[in-house]
């Protein structure tokens, strides 16, 4: 392995201090539906119906990746730069030069050190956090008809933030399983105290073969996920609905709800890397 045993048992520990900060939930975020309610009401249907067929995409992505499948190809090079300046090697010492170009896999990525991940893992979340910041700001200016747009657009960009998150891990987004865990990672973001607690206790066996039915038949209900997401999202978006004023809330709304994805989608792959190496070596 990478690390010592030691240190995978100190990692997975904060992960699991984590889960349980999860159990608190902000106040405000409990009335966070409300909004929608006038949302619903003043929205032109035109509008509701491009949300809705938005959010349909939610369902594709789900069996065939849809149009938010990313390519891996980006995210293996920045793994490989980033192994590199940490002085790992990703082939056997004296199999080819050092200056030779490499082209990592994600086999390989699997076997990088969790240091390695976590940094790009951070990267990666900076810089989409930055591109929600600026589209918020942007939508925010034209008050409750731009918020409709915003909302399947923050959906898109959460869906590929967590499949680039998937690959820093070793995980194969093409996957239909991954994509599955990718939409419970994103429901977990926005759910309240009830559903992170069942969502934790869903993925916690995720890797055993075992548990596919009983996910599988869980996400039959995907629509609840996107419902769950939007409403959740009502409250942040509020002030939104104010023109040009709404940029300022805007921006800050869409870098908090990025920000929680990609808190989600790195806590939660992580753990899985952690207990794969700590069960392919027990002693």
């Amino acid at each position: 392995m990478t690390e010592s045993r030691e240190q995978l048992q100190q990692e997975l520990q904060l992960i699991v201090k984590w889960e349980h900060e999860q159990k608190d939930l902000w106040f405000w975020e409990k009335l966070g539906r409300l909004p929608f309610a006038l949302l619903d009401k003043w929205t032109p249907r035109v509008i509701q119906d491009k949300i809705g067929t938005a959010l349909n995409e939610i369902g594709k992505f789900i069996q065939t990746g849809g149009s938010y499948l990313v390519s891996e190809k980006t995210i293996l090079e920045k793994l490989q730069q980033e192994a590199r300046r940490s002085g790992e090697r990703i082939i056997p010492e004296g199999v080819l030069p050092a200056d030779t170009p490499l082209f990592l896999t994600l086999p390989e990525a699997k076997e990088l050190s969790l240091a390695v991940m976590n940094r790009v893992a951070d990267g990666l979340r900076d810089s989409r956090s930055t591109i929600a910041t600026v589209q918020g700001a942007t939508t925010g200016f034209g008050g409750v008809f731009t918020l409709a747009v915003d909302i399947p657009a923050m959906l898109g960009l959460s869906l590929k933030l967590l499949q680039e998150l998937a690959v820093c891990y070793g995980f194969d987004p093409k996957d239909e399983r991954e994509r599955m865990f990718i939409v419970k990672c994103l429901q977990f973001s926005s759910s309240d105290i009830v559903g992170k607690k069942a969502i934790l206790e869903e993925l916690a066996e995720y890797d055993n073969r075992s548990s596919d039915v009983q996910v599988m038949s869980q996400l039959q209900g995907w629509r609840e996920v996107v419902t769950v997401y939007r409403d959740n999202f009502g409250l942040k978006k509020l002030f939104q609905l104010v023109p040009i004023a709404g940029a300022l809330f805007g921006a800050y709304a869409n870098r908090d709800a990025l920000l929680q994805v990609a808190e989600a989608g790195t806590m939660l792959y992580r753990k899985r890397r952690i207990l794969e190496r700590l069960n392919s070596n027990p002693i």
